[in-house]
């Protein structure tokens, strides 16, 4: 790895508020910039060349469509508007999105999918989930499965019925390998029986409601034979017409959570019958005409997991939504923060808000985050997605993770799926917790005006504890990251080894020290669990649990530092470059600082070192904030979505002067 140093000077900003954007004097100067005063264009380039790194090379083909979909005001969820006319008006957009949309295609792409995640979510939180549901959760596992030609999909590509995806239940949510719905197989007439035994049974939370249409359903149920539990499979269930519920369904609407409005629902069966074309089968299992089961997987738990695969993606799907609320709010608040006047050290002079160093530090903190969240979601999404992302199953693949490779695990272009999924699950954890504080931070630094539903905070406050919640709660993904973190045969080596250890002002210092402290937390951890009683495995586990946690945080951050710092490296414009640096210095040296007990306990961090460090937080904070705006232009969120949002245009008051119910 080629150290890239983050000591560039940035050119001062053509945008005129904000604090003294100096270069700062923490190291040898680096490659000359041209001031961006005397390059008029300057600012243009960066503002592409930063736009490129964040949406990707194939930006027309992944983003594009989507963002289109930002400046049609029939997009945007109508806060005011009530509960039943908001959740029709969701459906009504995704009907609409599928009208353009290669319904197939879309479900089998991950970069699209995660994509459109992502632009909708600032527009319609409800569409978001409806959309992940349809095209991922319920699509995406009928053509990942055998293709039956008694079950044609064409009614569900054309969206004349809806799809929906019913795994959890009442009284199973994390635990869902102990669900207890059962489809009994018939041989004599080739038939399933899908029945809900007992009340817990229940499918909790499907969008099950009348709303949108007729409905169908993949159902996740306990395959009997002859009374042999065969484990869970996937079954195709029609659940509604045009006329309601189909005989022995029922469906129990489930009172209203905050957020976007979704038609959640108790659904329960009572001894449907499914054709034999309704079960979903695969290489993980098969099932004979008469009732033989052939499976390449001798685990139930490990059919399972094949059978719901398409959840990992759902992770990547959630963090996406994540990613756009987030980027959407910082826009938002940056913008605000930089027309919004208060009266300064003279009383006859009114200043920008941003102009406060109380004002705009947490934003540059929250923004810089921002941008690591995206980075690190990009590369996990290419990793998924087993393209240039992928590292090929090779000896050379064990050396660098330390992981040795089970060839029934690897997906396509060789990723080991046991791998990619935990990376996903700490992923999704990390993005959508960092984008719930993140939101939260806008809101505030929005006051007032943060509060009303029409500025846009206030909904992705409310969606985003959806997001934390679905495809897979984060602590219970974490907590079995952090185990399998735990079970590792060796830590990951870092990257690259610092040029100056020790100095901060080296980005590769900085990623060694995060990942330092995931190795002590890993380590306590071990010891924390060979230490504790043997002979009680959830006591031992509770002693380790604390410090396995820590190490998944601490490999997050670590990944999301180097993805960023990837980022500087590719960078073509030079004042980008600069930017990107001073992001991954602001983001790092706000973790290692948080991280600061145990470095010093450790001996990672000398004191010395430690005492400058919040001077050169400090110093990142001071060379930002001039350029905060390029910074968030840079998102590629167009003028008409920010018409929807009247605090982020300079006209705000006369908007709400204007304004009419």
């Amino acid at each position: 790895m080629t150290l890239i140093s983050d000591t560039l000077p940035i050119p001062a900003p053509t945008t005129p508020a904000g604090p003294s954007t100096q270069a700062g004097t923490d190291g040898p100067a680096g490659p000359s910039v041209p001031d961006a005063a005397t390059a008029p264009t300057g600012t243009t380039k960066t503002t592409a060349d930063l736009t490129r790194l964040l949406l990707g090379p194939d930006r027309d083909r992944v983003h594009s469509p989507w963002r289109a979909l930002t400046t049609d005001p029939a997009m945007h969820r109508r806060t005011e508007a009530g509960t039943e006319e908001q959740l029709a008006a969701s459906y009504r957009r995704l009907h609409r999105i599928n009208a353009g949309t290669d319904a197939a295609g879309l479900a089998t792409d991950p970069r699209l999918l995660t994509a459109l995640h992502e632009w909708t979510a600032p527009l319609d939180g409800a569409l978001t989930v409806l959309a992940g549901i349809h095209y991922n959760l319920f699509l995406g596992s009928l053509l990942d499965h055998d293709p039956a030609p008694k079950r044609p999909l064409d009614e569900y590509l054309r969206m004349e019925r809806i799809g929906t995806f019913l795994c959890t239940e009442l009284g199973h949510g994390n635990d869902a390998a102990a669900l207890e719905t059962v489809a009994d197989y018939d041989p004599t007439d080739r038939t399933f029986t899908l029945h809900t035994p007992i009340p817990a049974a229940a499918k909790f939370m499907p969008n099950t409601g009348p709303a949108g249409g007729p409905k169908s359903a993949v159902v996740a149920a306990r395959l009997r034979v002859d009374g042999r539990d065969h484990g869970i499979f996937l079954f195709l269930v029609p659940l509604t017409d045009e006329r309601g519920t189909l005989p022995g369904v029922t469906v129990r609407p489930l009172p209203l959570r905050p957020g976007s409005p979704v038609d959640h629902c108790l659904t329960s069966f009572d001894r449907v019958r499914l054709p034999f074309e309704a079960l979903l089968t695969g290489d993980h299992g098969r099932l004979s005409d008469d009732g033989t089961l052939t499976s390449a997987l001798g685990s139930k738990r490990k059919r399972f997991l094949t059978a719901i695969s398409r959840v990992g993606l759902g992770k990547l799907c959630m963090s996406a939504s994540a990613i756009g609320g987030a980027r959407a709010a910082l826009a938002t608040a940056i913008r605000y923060a930089h027309h919004r006047e208060v009266t300064g050290a003279r009383p006859d002079r009114r200043v920008p808000v941003w102009a406060h160093r109380t004002h705009h530090g947490p934003l540059l903190e929250a923004l810089a985050t921002g941008y690591a969240m995206t980075a690190l979601h990009r590369a996990t999404v290419e990793h998924w997605a087993g393209d240039h992302g992928t590292r090929p199953v090779t000896a050379d693949r064990e050396a660098v993770d330390h992981e040795p490779v089970d060839p029934s695990t690897a997906g396509r272009g060789g990723v080991d799926r046991a791998h990619a999924e935990r990376r996903v699950a700490i992923t999704k954890g990390w993005i959508t917790w960092q984008a719930r504080d993140l939101i939260i931070e806008c809101r505030e630094r929005c006051g007032a005006q943060g509060l009303l539903p029409v500025n846009g905070l206030i909904p992705l406050a409310a969606d985003i504890e959806g997001a934390i919640t679905a495809e897979g709660d984060n602590l219970a993904l974490w907590a079995k990251a952090g185990a399998e973190l735990i079970l590792e045969s060796a830590p990951e080596p870092p990257a690259a080894a610092p040029a100056h250890p020790g100095d901060l002002r080296d980005p590769a210092t900085r990623q060694a020290l995060l990942h330092a402290v995931g190795g002590h937390r890993l380590a306590r951890a071990r010891g924390r669990l060979r230490g504790a009683p043997a002979g009680d495995g959830l006591r031992r586990w509770n002693a380790a649990a604390p410090d396995a946690l820590a190490a998944v945080t601490a490999r997050a951050e670590h990944d999301a530092g180097a993805a960023l710092l990837a980022w500087a490296g590719s960078a073509r414009d030079p004042q980008a470059r600069a930017l990107l640096l001073d992001l991954h210095r602001l983001f790092t040296l706000s973790r290692i600082e948080a991280h600061g007990t145990l470095l010093l306990a450790t001996g990672e961090l000398a004191p010395d070192r430690a005492d400058g460090l919040a001077a050169l937080r400090e110093r990142s904070i001071d060379r930002l904030a001039g350029h905060a705006l390029v910074l968030v232009d840079a998102f590629d969120l167009p003028e008409a979505f920010f018409a929807h949002r009247p605090i982020a245009t300079p006209a705000y008051q006369q908007a709400f002067a204007t304004r009419t119910s």
